[in-house]
């Protein structure tokens, strides 16, 4: 097996400013990602957007919608989810990547919004994460698009964009929540995710990315690629 590819030469430096520049123009023409395309559509609110990451997980976005839709229209608020029986909300998440186990997730969740928080999360990462089930990138990016915290959630495509820039250099996406808080402009901490789920599903894409038309192919050290389009 060959060796994975570390850098190409003649790469200029990585100017993540202009990196973002270009990838608003490159993302336009695709979907939002899932939470960012259910807050625009009115459900924004902390609850709505944890929930909606705990459907997300090892799921595809066009799962994801569709499924959190169904369940918000059925039960629009944590008091109605949490009025549902594990069964029931089984079968409102049925389409998503292990159902059976976040829909008993979900139900703790609701119950103790309603009944440790009137209602209401807290835009509080820590106090999402005693959920059991929750981890950094759901509450970050829970609090990040309800609240506007300037805080970064990593999922797959985070994670192996900006390793693959050369960006960041780390093993998981603990590691590269770490540095990227520790370099990235504050400003851009949520917008990120934004950007690199849809760039990442359609560019920077797992199995031979499409290197040759990418805009930022000038500046990325397109670290571990081995094969491109």
């Amino acid at each position: 097996m060959a060796a994975p590819k570390r850098a190409e030469a003649n790469k200029k430096p990585f100017d993540i400013e202009e990196a973002v520049s270009l990838l608003r123009e490159a993302v336009a023409p695709y979907p939002k990602a899932a939470l960012f395309e259910l807050a625009a559509a009115g459900h924004d609110s902390v609850f709505e957007m944890l929930v909606a990451c705990i459907v997300s997980i090892r799921t595809r976005d066009e799962v994801t919608l569709p499924v959190a839709r169904k369940l918000f229209e059925a039960a629009p608020t944590p008091a109605d989810v949490a009025a549902l029986t594990v069964p029931q909300l089984d079968r409102l998440i049925n389409p998503c990547t292990y159902h059976e186990a976040k829909a008993p997730t979900i139900l703790n969740i609701a119950r103790e919004t309603v009944d440790k928080y009137g209602g209401a999360l807290p835009c509080d990462a820590d106090a999402l994460m005693a959920f059991k089930g929750v981890g950094p990138k759901c509450a970050n990016l829970a609090v990040g698009i309800a609240c506007g915290e300037l805080v970064i959630g990593v999922d797959v495509h985070v994670n192996r964009v900006t390793n693959r820039w050369g960006y960041v250099s780390a093993k998981t996406p603990e590691k590269t929540m770490e540095q990227l808080h520790e370099k990235l402009p504050r400003q851009l901490r949520v917008e990120i995710n934004a950007l690199l789920v849809p760039f990442g599903k359609h560019v920077c894409t797992g199995d031979r990315p499409k290197c040759s038309t990418c805009p930022l192919l000038s500046m990325c050290q397109q670290v571990g690629v081995t094969r491109h389009g």
